[in-house]
């Protein structure tokens, strides 16, 4: 039984950052998924992939994993690099792309 402890990221359809200051404790997939015959559905015998565990800290995270016996990995966050655009940068005569319309 593994597992992998992260942060999740921002979605991507909206601006704010909600959910994004919990760590979670994921279970990775032991037994393949198989697709119904007749339905066509994905399924799987693997109860704890549904199990998401959420955590204050990382800490947290990884005492419950090694107080369970649960060999984990820890994926480090990915913080954003924000980059400072103003208005006046579009005519400045030191630009290095030139003005296309």
């Amino acid at each position: 039984m593994s597992a992998k402890i992260y942060r999740p990221a921002k979605t991507a359809m909206q601006s704010g950052k909600a959910k994004t200051h919990m760590w979670v404790l994921e279970f990775d997939q032991e037994t393949p998924r198989t697709i119904d015959p007749i339905m066509g559905y994905t399924s799987s015998s693997d109860m704890r992939q549904q199990v998401k565990l959420t955590f204050e800290t990382q800490e947290l995270a990884e005492a419950y994993a090694t107080r369970n016996g649960i060999d984990y990995r820890v994926i480090a966050p990915k913080d954003p690099q924000r980059q400072v655009v103003a208005y006046p940068d579009n005519f400045r005569y030191t630009r290095t792309q030139p003005w296309t319309h």
